[in-house]
C-alpha cells in the first residue's frame, strides 16, 4: 500500500544545503512542497565537525589524489539526523554514488511508497568505506558518469519519487504510461498543429479508434525499446518467457 503523501519526507546530508530545494522548489515538485504533500530537510554535514576549522575531509589512506570525507564526521551527521524526533521510522539510507546500483523505475516506486529516504551526498574522492558499512548505506547511481557531488543525483531521485505521490500529478495514468513504467520506452507523442513542416500527425492517432491507437502506441514503444535499449528489451523478454516445468 502506498504511503500517504504527507508522510513522505526526504532528508539530505550535504556540504551545500543551500543547493536545496533548487529545482525541487518549482513546477509540480515545488507546488507539492508548498502545499505540504511532501517535506524536504537539507542538513549540513559540517555541523558535525568538531574542530575550529569545521574540517570534514582528509587525505586518502594509502596515498592518492583528492580528499575523502571523514568517517567520524559523516557518521555523526547520519546519527544526528536519525536522532531527530520527527524522523520517519525505518527509512532507507541512500548514498548517491557512481558505483552504486543503477536507479530504476521499480526502485523509485518502492521508495515513493515508503516514508522517504535519508540521502547522503558525497564529495571529493568519496567517503570512508567504514561509514558505508557501519551505517548500512545503499549505494545508488543515476548513470555511468561522474558528477562533482551527489546533490544533483539526489535531486533527480527525489523528483522521480515525488511525482508518484498521491495528489502530486493530475492524472495517475500519465505516470503509468511513461518510459520504464511498463519496462518499455514511451511511444512518440504528437499534438497540434495537424501538420508541422510538411509532416502530419500519424493518421491513426486522429482516427478516434481507441483500440487501434493503443495498439499503435504499444508497437511503437516496443520498436523504440528494441532499437534504443536492447538491455531493457532482453530483460522484458526474459520476464515474459514461460518457465520450463519439465521434471527430470
Amino acid at each position: 500500500m502506498a504511503a500517504e503523501a504527507k508522510n513522505w519526507r526526504a532528508t539530505v546530508l550535504t556540504l551545500f544545503p543551500e543547493m536545496f530545494p533548487g529545482p525541487l522548489g518549482v513546477s509540480l515538485a515545488g507546488k507539492a512542497l508548498a502545499s505540504g504533500l511532501w517535506a524536504l530537510e537539507a542538513r549540513d554535514i559540517r555541523a558535525s565537525a568538531t574542530d575550529r576549522h569545521r574540517s570534514v575531509d582528509d587525505t586518502p589512506a594509502g596515498g592518492g589524489p583528492g580528499m575523502v570525507l571523514r568517517a567520524d564526521v559523516l557518521a555523526d551527521a547520519i546519527d544526528a539526523a536519525d536522532a531527530a524526533a520527527d524522523r520517519p521510522e525505518e527509512r532507507p539510507r541512500l548514498l548517491m554514488s557512481p558505483r552504486g546500483r543503477p536507479l530504476t523505475q521499480s526502485r523509485v516506486v518502492e521508495l515513493a511508497a515508503g516514508p522517504g529516504p535519508l540521502i547522503v551526498c558525497g564529495r571529493f574522492e568519496g567517503i570512508d568505506q567504514r561509514v558505508i558499512d557501519g551505517r548500512r548505506l545503499e549505494e545508488v547511481s543515476i548513470g555511468d558518469y561522474v558528477l562533482s557531488g551527489g546533490e544533483i543525483a539526489a535531486m533527480a531521485l527525489i523528483d522521480a519519487c515525488i511525482r508518484l505521490l498521491p495528489g502530486v500529478m493530475g492524472k495517475l495514468t500519465s505516470g503509468e504510461d511513461e518510459s520504464f513504467s511498463q519496462g518499455l520506452l514511451e511511444y512518440p507523442q504528437y499534438t497540434r498543429p495537424q501538420a508541422f513542416e510538411g509532416v502530419p500527425i500519424p493518421e491513426i492517432l486522429t482516427s478516434g479508434d481507441h483500440a487501434k491507437v493503443a495498439a499503435w502506441r504499444q508497437a511503437e514503444a516496443e520498436a523504440l525499446t528494441r532499437a534504443r535499449r536492447p538491455d531493457l528489451w532482453a530483460a522484458r523478454a526474459s520476464q515474459k518467457r514461460p518457465k520450463n516445468t519439465t521434471e527430470g
